[in-house]
């Protein structure tokens, strides 16, 4: 089986790349802005793996409408390509950041309601969540991972990617910034985690569309999470730093149990390891 991997996106990605092996085909922007070539590499390709970000511009900012447009732009030629292919299951890598603050008893979504974005690249993400779904038929299912707070070294090992590496180099510095007033609760999944999860989802297929989130299923609070870097380097404790694009909030892993027998193999206790062996500790 051949899978088309289509990414912005300088950290999943390459773990996607990875997993597949022989099997992936990259799909290059070049590539995306020709239909021919486009429709040629996904001849062979049983499903396509898009990576729903934000573009890697520096210059705009998650609230820009522009942003909106351009990821409207990138994603628009997957969703066409599809309906042009007769089998392809399209799976969507998104994140949970998108959604309003998690209440606790509350799902983070519903197949049967639009949940308000909180930023412009937010909307981007969910309209092309939602232009896929509305077109999902049982021979080109659709599968929307969205994960939640994402820990991780980039693969070629130059830059690390989550709050607890960036906390490990704070503290290095003598201080944690933590969002809020500390009380909001994480849930930490590793990347490696997250790509085992897409490749599960690859080997089974749902009857025609699904939506899931990806998490450990267990939360720490950040003065908690605090506490921890504290007693390894003495660090200080930073409060009331800015929390808006902060992801607070337990995924309910069980629904990743039921559906593919998957549970997380990278504890917190070993990121958190991770990210301090990364920064030189």
């Amino acid at each position: 089986m051949k899978v088309a991997v289509s990414a912005p996106d300088h950290f999943v990605a390459p773990y996607i790349m990875e997993m597949l092996g022989d099997s992936a085909v990259p799909i290059t922007a070049e590539a995306m802005e020709n239909t021919l070539v486009l429709d040629a590499l996904l001849t062979s390709c049983n499903a396509i793996i898009h990576i729903n970000s934000k573009p890697a511009d520096g210059s705009l900012g998650r609230d820009d409408r522009e942003i909106l447009l351009k990821m409207r732009e990138q994603s628009r030629p997957i969703l066409e390509a599809v309906n042009r292919h007769g089998e392809l299951h399209l799976i969507i890598v998104g994140t949970l950041r998108v959604h309003p603050q998690w209440t606790p008893g509350e799902p983070y979504y519903g197949y049967d309601s639009t949940l308000a974005p909180r930023d412009v690249a937010a909307e981007g993400q969910l309209w092309m969540e939602e232009a896929a779904l509305e077109r999902a038929q049982a021979e080109r299912p659709v599968s929307i991972i969205r994960a939640s707070n994402v820990q991780g070294v980039l693969l070629d090992g130059s830059e690390a990617n989550g709050l607890l590496h960036r906390w490990s180099m704070e503290s290095m510095m003598g201080w944690v910034n933590v969002p809020g007033d500390g009380n909001g609760i994480k849930d930490f999944v590793h990347v490696q985690d997250l790509v085992a999860v897409i490749g599960a989802v690859l080997e089974n297929p749902p009857p025609t569309r699904e939506s899931m989130s990806v998490g450990s299923g267990k939360g720490i609070s950040m003065l908690d999470l605090a506490a921890i870097y504290n007693q390894k380097t003495g660090c200080e404790t930073e409060l009331a730093q800015d929390e808006s694009q902060e992801v607070f909030g337990v995924v309910d892993a069980r629904d990743l149990e039921m559906r593919l027998g998957f549970s997380p193999q990278i504890s917190l206790d070993e990121m958190i390891e991770e990210a301090f062996e990364f920064a030189g500790h």
